[in-house]
């Protein structure tokens, strides 16, 4: 038996009274009205990569600071590092020892001063922020780490440094999972 199509049988499964498909009348959304709809969506995403990969970054303010030391960091004999409290001139630590990473974020913060024929002198600033962020920044360069970054034992390398303080500590534990000496 040969099927053919004839005019007068439906075409559109609809029409016939199929189970499960479109109703009788019912209103599609036209192709030309996706396609600019895609369009659109694309150029979106091509304009946010665009200034994403020229370096354009949103505004964001800066959290609350919890906790905050001016530190100085000089050379001492045999190797060690002396830390300061660097407005009341009070020697917080003498760091002896290896301390790999101590020593790694001060010398790459003075590399960026030598660079910038900055004095290696001048102090740092040291903060805890509300968001939980612990950031050592170098005032005269800009530069900033976030300490807490590196994990907890790094952090609490520099945590000791931050002032005594029963609000400071409780938001230290909380924030970074570490409790301060």
């Amino acid at each position: 038996m040969e099927h053919r199509l004839s005019t007068s049988e439906p075409t559109w499964p609809a029409a016939s009274g199929a189970p499960g498909v479109f109703p009788e009348g019912a209103r599609f959304i036209p192709r030309w009205a996706v396609g600019v709809a895609l369009a659109m969506l694309a150029g979106l995403l091509a304009l946010l990569a665009g200034l994403r990969l020229a370096g354009y970054q949103p505004a964001q303010l800066p959290a609350a600071v919890v906790a905050e030391r001016v530190l100085g960091f000089a050379d001492a004999a045999g190797g060690a590092v002396t830390v300061t409290d660097a407005r009341s001139g009070q020697v917080l630590a003498v760091m002896r020892g290896e301390q790999g990473f101590l020593r790694g974020v001060l010398r790459g913060m003075a590399r960026e001063r030598r660079a910038r024929d900055v004095p290696l002198q001048r102090p740092y600033v040291l903060s805890l922020r509300e968001d939980g962020r612990l950031l050592l920044n170098d005032p005269e360069t800009g530069q900033r780490i976030d300490l807490a970054s590196f994990g907890p034992d790094n952090a609490a390398v520099f945590l000791r440094w931050l002032p005594d303080s029963a609000s400071a500590n409780q938001s230290i534990a909380t924030l970074t999972g570490v409790n301060p000496p």
